[in-house]
């Protein structure tokens, strides 16, 4: 026998507030594709080489990675994930194992191993593959010190993989740091994307970002440049999401993308399942706000 509904309780006087939705209700694992998740996304004119780094913390950086990455590749584009994060949370997200003793990311670093032999097949969509990180990659900063070249080890790892491979997007998913990890995935890279979260601190860290790639192009890699930068965790029922959303647009005027990430308990939810919420929950919002956002950069790359 069910219980009774408790009554419900008034809070204020004055209107009455709209009552809040009920919660999404549960759904399994396995949700089916919608046409718009199967749709095929133009190819870029080349390969491109996407960073994403912050050394913000908690702006969703491995989220956007590893959603746009499943996203891209859903869309049919042959695409590589470098976890370059000894936190190894892309590996997780994409269903990738990267126990210690797992060969990946500080292999190719620092034995220069071949990416090829180390990059796996992930579950989360055909023609997806990661170089997992493990929690050896943390030693890989103090280890790179000594090193001659030390910046250089991930692009010339890329390049020689480049030679013989030919994915449309490689996308390296950075710690939230401005150390050697980072500073080898910048030089690695063509293109650079910045998730900035609309909240408060949200443009906190990414003048300084900016100066390290100014630096980057200027002694490293000349031809880094900030292609695109993403709104993560908006809030539609915030003025201050908004207010950043435009101070964000004033200042990166063509490299925002129209499409913004909501907050969603499902993009939250997905990792701890060993998936991207691409195949958690294909019809949340926050999916098809990752397919939205996929499509805004396959359609900019293939204008070249």
């Amino acid at each position: 026998m069910e219980p009774e509904p408790r009554p419900r309780v008034e809070l204020f006087e004055g209107p009455e507030v709209p009552p809040i939705a009920d919660p999404e209700p549960d759904v399994s694992r396995e949700t089916p594709p919608t046409a718009a998740a199967t749709a095929t996304l133009p190819r870029p004119t080349h390969t491109r080489v996407i960073v994403i780094a912050n050394q913000k913390g908690g702006v969703g950086k491995t989220t956007t990675a590893v959603n746009i990455a499943a996203a891209l590749a859903q869309g049919g584009l042959r695409v590589l994930l470098i976890d370059v994060d000894p936190q190894g949370n892309a590996s997780t997200a994409l269903g990738v194992d990267h126990r210690e003793g797992i060969r990946g990311t500080y292999e190719v670093l620092l034995d220069r191993d071949a990416i090829a032999w180390h990059a796996v097949a992930s579950g989360e969509a055909p023609n997806l593959l990661v170089l997992p990180a493990t929690i050896d990659l943390a030693a890989a900063e103090l280890d790179l010190v000594a090193v001659a070249g030390r910046e250089r080890r991930l692009a010339d790892a890329l390049d020689a993989y480049l030679r013989d491979h030919e994915p449309d997007y490689v996308i390296l998913d950075c710690p939230p740091s401005l150390g050697l990890l980072t500073l080898n995935g910048l030089v690695a890279a063509t293109e650079i994307l910045i998730p900035i979260q609309t909240e408060y601190y949200a443009l906190e860290g990414v003048s300084q970002l900016m100066r390290t790639i100014d630096l980057v192009t200027q002694n490293l890699n000349d031809h880094l440049q900030l292609s695109t930068v993403i709104l993560t965790m908006y809030d539609a029922r915030t003025r201050l999401s908004a207010q950043v959303a435009d101070e964000v647009r004033r200042h990166f005027p063509e490299q925002t993308l129209a499409t913004v990430v909501p907050r969603s308990v499902r993009i939250a939810e997905a990792p701890s399942y060993g998936q991207t919420v691409m195949t958690y929950h294909a019809q949340s919002a926050g999916a098809e706000a990752y397919r939205a956002i996929a499509r805004e950069i396959a359609e900019r790359g293939a204008r070249g």
